[in-house]
Parts: C-alpha cells; structure tokens; sequence
C-alpha cells in the first residue's frame, strides 16, 4: 500500500451502521456492513484511496472490548459479508485498513472467561497479568490489568509468546481472507515495542507494503516512527493546532507545530516522515461542533491538504455535520445516511484535486513565509498558500508581488500568480 498520496476516509462502523449498543452473542449475524457498498462512489468522488474502518471484529459493545478476532461483529453481519464489501472496497481501487486492538480485550474475550471459570487452573491465566488473592469492581474475585484503568479493557499480556502467536495468526487471517492493506494500531502508545517489531515484519513478510498507523497521543512520535516499527502516527499535535488556532485568532499555534515538525529550515523532526493528518476522528468533538466561526471550516481543510502527510476525512464531516464529545462518544460516532453535496463537499473535492494535480503538495518540503495573528503563509516547493482567518484583509508577499488576502479565505497560486484555489464569504 502506497500511502504518500494518500487521502483517507474513516468510519465508525458500530456507530455508521446503527448496531446494538450491546453484543447479545446468542442472534444470528445481521447483514449491516453492507451499507458501506453504497457509499463507496461518494467516498471516491471525495478523492479518497483509502478507506479506514473503526473495529469491526466481534464484540461486547463498542469494538475496542474483542471477544473474538476471527470474527466480523454479529452485528455487523457475517464474514462473507465482510468478504464482499472489501472485495468491493478493492475493485474500487482504494485500499482497506482495519483498526487493531492489541493491547486489551473486553470482559467477554474467550481466553478471559476460561480465566474467570477456572481461575489458577485456566491455561489462559498467563495470557494477562492476574492477581488472584484480590478482587475487583466485577467482583471475580481476581485484579488484573486494565487499560488506563477501565476494568471493562482488559490488558493483554503481549510478552507471553502464545498471546502474539495468537494476535498474528488474526492478522494473517485478515490478511489472507479479505487481503486488508493496512492496520490502525489501538492505543500503540501502551503497545509492547517488540510485539509491535514483530508485528511489523510479519506483515511485511505476508503482505510487502502492508501499512501500519500508531495511535500516539502526547508523545515524541520519534519513539514510534523509526525503521521496524509503524509508518505513521495520529498527529495529534496539529490536530489541536489546526482548530484552536482559529477559534483563539493565533495562527503562531499552527504555524509553531508546523515549523517544529516539518520546517525545511527550522526544526522539522518529523520532516522526513507521513504523518496522519485529521481535523476529528471517532474521539474527538467533530470540527463544525470544536470551531467557534463556521467561515473557518473550509480555511481549517485548506491547511489540513496542503501542509505535509496524510489528510484524513471523517464519515460525515464532509458535510459539516457536528458532533460533541460533551454529549457522549454517540453523537460523533452516529448513523448516518448520504447526504446531498454542499458547500463544504465542492471545497474538498477541489483540496483533493489539488493535491492529485500538484505532487508539490505531497513531496515538497514546507517553508513558511509570513505570519500574524490571523493569517499564514508558506511555500510547498513553487506553490504559495495564504490563509487569512480574519475579519480585515492583509497584504502579503507573494512571489508574484504583493498580495491582498480578503477576510476569511484562503488561496493557492502559481509563481506566476495564477490562482489554483480559493475560498470566501463561506457559507454552510
């Protein structure tokens, strides 16, 4: 899977789909996947090569609670169901990630409950780090590791060789059986580094290209991003920028994340690496929800497609549709139907058509140009990108001589001044 020019599209499919919030494990497998089929054209037309898929392997509730990894979510349907809707992602010609959950599983994971039946006596009790002589909040009479302390999450023991010989016989399984091209890795910041060494050349091995993403929240990425682990990591960093830069008028933010992590000549630690890019995620408050000012949706995506990495597009928020966090995980990850084409989907459309006709904007390293409390400028090789979030417009110093920027817009131009893109007076 080539990745550098990549433009994702992510869903939750739990929520997407409108399951069960529960998992009976007694009903027959109900066919809802297949829902994704009929959005594969839009996805498409958003300019999207890559689809990435929240969990999708049978669980209690949620997805990041695993009862079984052989197995698409009952509630989702079967795994010939699944079979169809990735042979119908790939015939499409985008690629398919899945979200790995390898740290933990839920209350229901087999091995778990072999465990709590049989306590010392389970051949599973090392397969998670047990102490029989307490108790806990479930009352089994046992503790055991839990994710960040949610008893609900119970952590793996990834140093126990049959949990990893486990784990990669499930990601052969998807592999050789849906021929996924990549992984999201759960909370790859709690991950075991060697189990993740293994995992990366394992399916290096199984499948040349195979993909991997590490969800990194507050870290130095460069822990993860070195040879023989992931490819890329969440950037959560720019994620915060790109938002809280607008709604507190202080482009310095941004403009300080995006120097620190990919400025040719600035810091630019991460300039030699593809980032995944997002203005929200399953998570995260949706960006229509986080932004004070609506106008400042479409200047948000300018910067999210032209600064360097991976952009990744939430289902739905291609139409502005908001979401709390406040309000529960349920209002970002809810079902949705398509919707007709708005403002803010002709604006994508052309962000995506931009980056295809303009590989500057994938490979050419990031130069800042000018830079004030609401406004920025750079270079991407010859191409120059203003944003202007104000209310007032500002001149700047283009290549082609000064350069007014209206209130609330943002533009890309050709050294000769010729503009390729822009945006104002937005209106959603």
């Amino acid at each position: 899977m080539r990745t550098d020019r990549s433009i994702i599209y992510h869903i939750y499919p739990l929520g997407f789909c409108a399951v069960e919030p529960r998992n009976s494990f007694t009903t027959n497998p109900v066919n809802r996947i297949s829902k994704i089929e009929n959005w594969l054209p839009h996805i498409k037309s958003m300019g999207c090569d890559t689809l990435l898929l929240g969990p999708v392997w049978e669980a209690s509730a949620h997805g990041y609670d695993t009862a079984d990894f052989f197995h698409l979510d009952r509630r989702l349907g079967s795994n010939e169901d699944f079979k169809a809707v990735a042979k119908a992602v790939h015939a499409t010609g985008m690629n398919l990630v899945l979200d790995g959950v390898f740290n933990h599983v839920g209350r229901d994971f087999w091995a778990f409950r072999d465990v709590i039946e049989k306590r010392e006596n389970s051949p599973y009790k090392d397969w998670f780090t047990i102490n029989f002589s307490l108790n806990n909040g479930f009352n089994d009479g046992l503790c055991y590791d839990a994710w960040e302390g949610c008893e609900d999450l119970v952590a793996l023991n990834l140093s126990n060789a049959a949990v990893r010989r486990h784990l990669l016989d499930a990601v052969r399984f998807w592999i050789e059986t849906f021929d996924i091209d990549g992984l999201r890795l759960d909370v790859a910041y709690c991950l075991n580094m060697d189990f993740m060494r293994e995992l990366r050349d394992f399916t290096a091995t199984l499948k040349p290209g195979f993909w991997l993403l590490g969800e990194v929240i507050k870290a130095n990425y460069r822990r993860w991003l070195r040879p023989g682990l992931v490819d890329s990591v969440t950037n959560y960093e720019c994620w915060k920028g790109l938002w809280s830069s607008c709604n507190t008028h202080n482009m310095f933010e941004i403009a300080h994340s995006l120097d620190r992590q990919f400025a040719e000549d600035g810091p630019g630690i991460y300039r030699s690496w593809r980032l995944y890019n997002f203005a929200d995620n399953h998570d995260v408050s949706r960006l229509a929800s986080k932004l004070k000012d609506s106008r400042h949706l479409p200047l948000v995506y300018t910067l999210l497609y032209t600064m360097p990495g991976i952009p990744s597009l939430y289902y739905g928020s291609e139409w502005g549709v908001p979401g709390r966090k406040n309000r529960g995980d349920g209002d970002l990850r809810r079902s949705l139907e398509l919707l007709p084409d708005n403002a803010l989907t002709n604006v994508l459309r052309r962000l995506s058509e931009l980056r295809s006709r303009f590989p500057s904007l994938v490979d050419a390293p990031y130069h800042r140009s000018e830079l004030g409390n609401e406004f920025l400028s750079f270079f991407r090789d010859n191409l120059f990108i203003a944003v202007n979030i104000g209310a007032e417009p500002v001149e700047l110093t283009a290549p082609f001589g000064r350069l007014t920027v209206v209130p609330f817009s943002a533009a890309v131009f050709e050294p000769n001044g010729n503009c390729l893109f822009s945006v104002e007076n937005f209106l959603l």
